[in-house]
Order: structure tokens, then C-alpha cells, then sequence
């Protein structure tokens, strides 16, 4: 694959329970796992678990887990998923284990539907759905 200019290409989410958060996000987006990384970043060991890119030309999602952190860091970005069927993802998530923040609400200016929910260590994911035109 060859790059002709910038463009954003990967997330990757701070995790203390990397197989819970890879169980989660499988469970609740249909991720699948690519590979799995062990390295260091200035002498902090750290694991990681990439995902397939959900889509053409989509970015990476990776969860990465610093060994030696022991509490959950949230509030450090938003994650954003688009879906087809925002209840029933809703429905998936919180039966893995998530919160709802906010339940769905319509934007019709926007011609979507709008949810927040956190995950199992609280970061919080904004969930979209397309509306019909």
C-alpha cells in the first residue's frame, strides 16, 4: 500500500485489562484482531492488539496497554463509531458490560442519530447512525 500524502491512520486507546477491552470491543463493534505487538516506549514496556480497519480506507483501532499501569486513564479522547442499528448495538453494549451515558437522540439537521455510552474502564464512544433521507 503506498501513502501519496498525510492522513490519519490509526487510534490507540490507553487500557489497563487488555483482554477484557479486546473481548469488549470484538463483543460489542464486531473488531477483529490483526496482531498483537509487545515493545517499549521510552523504557515502559507495553502490549498491544491491533484491529482490521472496518471499512475502505478506515483507520486502525489499537489497544494498548502499558504493563506497568494499574489504573484506568479516561477522558482522553472521545471514540466515534458509526452503525446501522444504534439500539441494537446499544443493547450489545450494555450487555458487555458498558454504560449509557446518553441514550439516543435524533439530529435532524444532521440526518443522524446520536448515542454516548463508556466501555468496561469508562471511556467514553460516541455512537452514530445515518438517518433515511
Amino acid at each position: 500500500m503506498s501513502v501519496s500524502s498525510e492522513h490519519f491512520g490509526f487510534t490507540k486507546l490507553l487500557v489497563v485489562d487488555l483482554e477484557k477491552s479486546a473481548q469488549f470491543y470484538r463483543d460489542v463493534f464486531g473488531l477483529k484482531e490483526t496482531t498483537r505487538i509487545q515493545s517499549e516506549i521510552a523504557g515502559r514496556a507495553l502490549e498491544e492488539i491491533l484491529f482490521n480497519p472496518t471499512g475502505d480506507g478506515a483507520a486502525t483501532f489499537v489497544l494498548l496497554k502499558f504493563v506497568d499501569a494499574t489504573v484506568p486513564s479516561a477522558n482522553e479522547l472521545i471514540l466515534g463509531f458509526l452503525t446501522s442499528d444504534i439500539d441494537a448495538l446499544i443493547a450489545r453494549a450494555t450487555t458487555a458490560g458498558a454504560s449509557v451515558v446518553r441514550e439516543a437522540l435524533d439530529y435532524p439537521h444532521l440526518s443522524v442519530k446520536v448515542a454516548f455510552i463508556t466501555d468496561l474502564e469508562g471511556h467514553l464512544i460516541e455512537v452514530v447512525q445515518p438517518m433515511a433521507s
